[in-house]
């Protein structure tokens, strides 16, 4: 593996290339999570799209970063570090425009007892009540920084500072399929059961993965998500006459 900065600033740490294997690039523009970070790598994945490069088979976004897989008999690693050097100086990523027709979804969501039984350990770290943790992140608009761990699994963010709170030091032996956790200033919206060290505060009935359609990732990163309040009893009625998977949730395009 070899790192580089841009050619014509050898003095910034930041865009980052790196080699990965004999068919991949990877683009970093930090390495810990902040909006500017996780904006420019959106923007820049975004622009990539629209280049259309001979050779580029595929390029997906981590929360800092864009990785770029190419044919290396259509694509050399100098001739794509170049490309993306002059791609790289052409703006500055940090302070570009999102995506266009990102989204905001509301996902309905159940908060605590049976359905988040973590909630009072995580309110009691971030140093607030259940109640009051329930009425801030109800009231959060978040963005979907990336896609990982599982198939069309979000990672949301960032929450204000009182969130910023440790994974535990041991594993929840499951954690359900729609569950909702928090850690790290961060909310995962899990799509499948799963063991994880993040804290099960809720629970929604949106699906993020549905392999049998025709796009199976329900959420992009960029768009956002709110996640309101709901007793139990809407909640179950959600899921009794729900039909599609999305647990009651809508959305709209962001303008």
């Amino acid at each position: 593996m070899n790192a580089e900065t841009s050619k014509s600033d050898p003095g910034r740490e930041f865009p980052r290339l790196t080699n990965i294997g004999l068919s991949g690039i990877l683009v970093t523009f930090s390495d810990e999570l902040s909006e500017p970070a996780n904006r420019a790598a959106l923007a820049f994945r975004a622009r990539l799209g629209t280049e259309s490069w001979d050779g580029v088979e595929e390029t997906t976004t981590s929360l800092t970063s864009v990785y770029i897989r190419f044919d290396p008999s259509h694509l050399s690693h100098e001739a794509i570090r170049k490309s993306l050097i002059a791609l790289i100086e052409s703006e500055d990523w940090f302070a570009s425009s999102l995506p266009r027709k990102r989204r905001l979804w509301h996902i309905p969501t159940v908060y605590g007892g049976s359905f988040g039984p973590q909630l009072p350990d995580a309110a009691a770290l971030a140093q607030m009540s259940a109640s009051e943790a329930i009425s801030q992140i109800s009231s959060q608009r978040l963005r979907v920084l990336t896609i990982g761990f599982a198939p069309g699994q979000p990672y949301l963010g960032t929450l204000p500072e009182a969130w910023d709170i440790p994974r535990q030091s041991g594993l929840s032996a499951q954690i359900p399929a729609c569950a909702l956790a928090v850690a790290i200033r961060q909310l995962v919206l899990f799509t499948a059961q799963t063991p994880t060290g993040w804290r099960h505060i809720a629970q929604t009935g949106f699906q993020g993965f549905r392999p049998e359609t025709e796009t199976p990732f329900a959420l992009r990163p960029g768009d956002e998500v709110m996640f309101p309040q709901v007793n139990e009893e809407a909640f179950a009625n959600i899921l009794a006459g729900d039909r599609s998977d999305n647990g009651g949730a809508v959305w709209e395009y962001i303008k």
